[in-house]
C-alpha cells in the first residue's frame, strides 16, 4: 500500500524547543530565549532566522523596540506559518475544524454525512474541504496534515487499527491512516476522541502556559479520557491510556450524555439529542443536578487514581454537555479533591471546566499534526 505523504515541515530539536517555549510562554526576546535554552546569542540568532525564513516566527513590534540588534523585540509564533485540519464523524454528520500554526481555530464546520465506509467518508471530507477553501481561503502557508478523531480503542498496539462503536463497523481493524491518506493524498493522524479532546484542552492558554501534565475527562455520548504527560500525548503501551469507559459498564449508570438523556426520559422528559439539554436546564434543574451529584461520585475514583499516578498540574472536565453541567462537575470534584485528605500537604491539581465543550474533539484532531511536527521528542 502507498504510504501517505509526510509533512512538508521538518524541524530540528533545537527549532522545536524554541517553538515550544514561544507557544507555552508567549512572545519572548531572543536574549531571554538564549538564556532559557542555554545557547549563545549567535546560535539563537541563526536558529530564529531559520524559523523566520520558514514563516513560523516573526518579531512582534512594539513602541520603542527599534535599536541596534533590537535585542528586546519579542519573537512570536506566526499563525499563517501553517495550518491543519481536524475531522470527526458523528451519526449523520461530519464535523470539521481548521487551525493555524499558532493553534488558533480558523473555522468550525459541520455537514450532513451518512457514509460509514472510511473511503466514502474521505471523499465527503475532501469535497467539503474544497468548498471551505474556496469560501474562506485558508489554504495559505504549509499544510501540516489531517487529524481524525474516532470513538474506538487501538488493537494490537496500533493506533491506526481500532475497534469502533457499532455504527462504524466498516472502520474496524483496518489501516485507517493508509486508507484515508491514500484517498486524500495527505498525512493522517488517527486519535481516540478522548485523547484529541485532551490535546485541545492542553493547548488552551490557561493550561499550556502553566502546566506540563493534564488529565482530561470527556463526557459525550459515552465517557472517555486523555492524558498529556510532560507536554506530550501519553498513549500507553497499547495505545489505550485513558479508556476510562471500561470502569463504567454500559448495562449500568454511566457518567455520560446518553445516561443523562436516559435519566430524563425515564422521568417523562422528551429529549432527542444532547443539544436539547440547554433548554432543560431551568425546567428540570432538580433532576439534572441530582444526576450531576451522582456522576461526580462516579468520577471520583477515576479522577483520584489519575491524580496519584500521573500527578497532573490540572484536571479538565470536558464534553458535549452544557457549560453549567461541566462547571458543576468541576466544582464538586474540586471539593472532593480538596477534602480527601486534609493532612496531605503536597500541591494538588486545580480542576477546570472546559470552555471548548463538544468542539474539543475536532479542534484536538486538528492540533494533532501541529503537535506531532513541533513537539519535542525529549524534554529536559
Amino acid at each position: 500500500m502507498i504510504q501517505p505523504p509526510r509533512p512538508q515541515l521538518q524541524l530540528t530539536e533545537q527549532q522545536k524547543r524554541i517553538l515550544w517555549h514561544l507557544r507555552s510562554a508567549g512572545p519572548t526576546p531572543r536574549v531571554k530565549l538564549a538564556q532559557t535554552m542555554g545557547a549563545n546569542g549567535a546560535t539563537m540568532t541563526r536558529v530564529t532566522q531559520q524559523l523566520a525564513a520558514l514563516g513560523l516566527v516573526e518579531d512582534q513590534e512594539s513602541a520603542g523596540s527599534a535599536g541596534r540588534g533590537r535585542p528586546m523585540v519579542p519573537l512570536a509564533i506566526v499563525g499563517k506559518g501553517g495550518w491543519a485540519v481536524g475531522a470527526t464523524l458523528h451519526p449523520g454528520w461530519l464535523e470539521i475544524a481548521v487551525v493555524d500554526f499558532a493553534g488558533t481555530p480558523l473555522l468550525h464546520d459541520s455537514v450532513p454525512c451518512h457514509e460509514t465506509d472510511p473511503r466514502l467518508f474521505a471523499r465527503t471530507l475532501d469535497d467539503r474541504l474544497r468548498v471551505l477553501a474556496g469560501q474562506h481561503g485558508f489554504m495559505r502557508g504549509k499544510f501540516l496534515g489531517l487529524g481524525v478523531a474516532v470513538a474506538g480503542y487501538a488493537l494490537a498496539g496500533d493506533p491506526n487499527r481500532r475497534k469502533m462503536v457499532d455504527w462504524l463497523a466498516p472502520w474496524n481493524d483496518v489501516p485507517l491512516d493508509h486508507i484515508l491518506g491514500d484517498m486524500l493524498g495527505m498525512p493522517v493522524w488517527i486519535e481516540n476522541d478522548g485523547t484529541a479532546a485532551a490535546l485541545a484542552e492542553y493547548y488552551q492558554p490557561q493550561i499550556l502556559g502553566r502546566h506540563r501534565s493534564v488529565l482530561v475527562f470527556f463526557l459525550g455520548h459515552g465517557v472517555g479520557a486523555g492524558l498529556i504527560a510532560e507536554r506530550d500525548i501519553f498513549p500507553g503501551e497499547h495505545g489505550n491510556a485513558g479508556e476510562v469507559g471500561r470502569l463504567f459498564p454500559g448495562h449500568g449508570p454511566r457518567p455520560s450524555g446518553i445516561d443523562l438523556m436516559r435519566t430524563l426520559r425515564e422521568a417523562g422528559v422528551a429529549i432527542a439529542s444532547l443539544s436539547d439539554l440547554d433548554g432543560l436546564m431551568e425546567t428540570h434543574a432538580t433532576l439534572i443536578w441530582a444526576w450531576v451529584d451522582r456522576v461526580a461520585r462516579q468520577l471520583e475514583l477515576a479522577m483520584l487514581s489519575g491524580i496519584v499516578w500521573l500527578d497532573p498540574g490540572a484536571v479538565v472536565i470536558s464534553g458535549a454537555l452544557p457549560a453549567p453541567i461541566l462547571q458543576g462537575l468541576a466544582d464538586r470534584l474540586n471539593q472532593i479533591n480538596a477534602g480527601r485528605d486534609d493532612s496531605y500537604l503536597a500541591a494538588k491539581p486545580q480542576i477546570y471546566a472546559s470552555t471548548l465543550g463538544s468542539a474539543a474533539v475536532v479542534i484536538g484532531a486538528a492540533l494533532a499534526p501541529i503537535h506531532a511536527v513541533t513537539a519535542e521528542q525529549s524534554l529536559p
